[in-house]
């Protein structure tokens, strides 16, 4: 019986360096004879490298799956709340309490009490009296306290419903110009927008500012720049932008991020007075001690410094290596910059950049990555590079598993998998 090669779908190659098995027998797999110089692929790394079982069909499906899960949570998270708490006891919305609260204590009384901590504590009590959740910190900037001030005059939950309303249309504007055919689905079942909405938080918007600036860039640099400079209210993602658009010689988006982000604090300043920043940066450096000894938990956070902590590094293994990290990320993103890629290749780098320098960030955060993915996907329409559909996969779900992962195993896969979206980011900007 001539020995007969199996299709690739059985983990079989030829002409390979990899596993080559120097046997005289013939090798069988299920019931077929195979080639005894073929080389079999134990690892399936064929299998990742090409993800050709990653069809557009099975992707389409399994977003509608998450997708339907999505809303089944959100649902079930509703309907068995009570007095604003959840089955847990915490409050809806967990980390939007600490929005609302500090948004009332500068509404009804002033803009510095929304950063003390004794005030703030006192106030999230007040809201929800019956919850033994514990104290979440305020250690946002004041436009971004500005920004949540209007919230003050609604009820907790119809404000908490507005916040994630206006969160999720700021997104779905800024990333329409972006999403290839049929990428409006892999947006809305992105299970970061669920962990997002989980918190209450703030990812939307930071998220939309990056997707802003991409779809505006080649058109409006200046309007492009100034979106941009939204990232005030929070700093910590910014980090690569002012070197990502130095490097690219973009300098009307430059001074519209600069203009934009001081008319904000002025804003802000001219809101809630001089007191707030006063405030604000006495309260600052407590989130240093916060961060070193993990007060927030290192399982949420996908960041380098949080991974070596998680698995036992010290503080300074982690810091060290975070900055080794950074100084590489920025790099990188630097050299490719200059080469000028597009306004779009460049926004990319920007938000697949700023979870791996920053220490502070969260899996809420991972929304992010959303400009990012559309892009290298819209890149890729004629055609995946390999180990790049594996990696946009790792990215897409990493929201949905980073946390959990982390808890049970302290097997922390928030910063190779970042690091792997960032490679994919920086192949596709190399030959944009």
């Amino acid at each position: 019986m001539a020995p007969v090669s199996p299709p690739l779908r059985f983990g079989v190659k030829r002409g390979g360096q990899r596993f080559r098995f120097p046997v005289t027998a013939a090798l069988w797999h299920r019931g077929r004879v195979l080639d005894p110089g073929a080389e079999i692929d134990l690892w399936g790394v064929s299998a990742l490298r090409d993800a050709a079982w990653l069809t557009p069909d099975r992707a389409r499906a399994w977003c509608r799956v998450l997708a339907a899960l999505s809303l089944l949570g959100i649902a079930a998270a509703l309907l068995t709340a009570q007095g604003g708490l959840d089955r847990q006891g915490k409050p809806l919305g967990t980390d939007f309490v600490s929005f609302y609260a500090a948004a009332r204590l500068a509404a009804t009384e002033n803009a510095a009490a929304a950063y003390d901590p004794a005030l703030h504590a006192h106030a999230q009590q007040v809201l929800f009296p019956q919850t033994h959740y514990g104290y979440t910190t305020f250690l946002y900037p004041p436009p971004f306290l500005a920004l949540c001030l209007p919230l003050a005059a609604l009820p907790y939950m119809i404000a908490l419903a507005a916040w994630l309303a206006a969160g999720l249309a700021a997104l779905a504007a800024a990333m329409r110009p972006l999403l290839p055919p049929g990428g409006w689905l892999p947006l809305l079942a992105f299970p970061a927008l669920l962990v997002n909405a989980g918190h209450g938080q703030n990812a939307m918007l930071t998220a939309a500012c990056f997707a802003g600036y991409m779809a505006l860039a080649d058109r409006m640099p200046l309007l492009a720049g100034a979106v941009l400079g939204g990232l005030v209210i929070k700093p910590q993602l910014a980090m690569a932008i002012p070197l990502i658009l130095l490097c690219a010689r973009r300098w009307r988006g430059l001074l519209g991020a600069g203009v934009s982000a001081a008319m904000l604090c002025a804003g802000a300043t001219l809101v809630l007075g001089a007191d707030a920043w006063r405030a604000f940066l006495a309260a600052a450096p407590a989130g240093g001690p916060m961060l070193a000894q993990g007060l927030n938990g290192f399982a949420k956070m996908p960041t380098v410094f949080a991974g070596i902590r998680l698995i036992g590094g010290s503080v300074g293994a982690a810091t060290v290596a975070q900055a080794a990290v950074a100084v590489g990320v920025l790099a990188a993103a630097g050299v490719l910059a200059a080469r000028r890629p597009g306004a779009a290749a460049e926004g990319a780098l920007m938000a697949a950049a700023a979870l791996l320098i920053s220490p502070w960030c969260f899996d809420y955060d991972l929304v992010v990555l959303a400009p990012a993915l559309a892009w290298v996907l819209a890149r890729a329409a004629t055609g995946f590079l390999p180990w790049e559909k594996v990696s946009l996969l790792a990215a897409y779900l990493l929201p949905l598993a980073v946390r959990g992962i982390a808890t049970s195993t302290f097997l922390p896969l928030g910063p190779p998998v970042l690091l792997l979206l960032f490679f994919a980011v920086c192949r596709r900007a190399a030959t944009a």
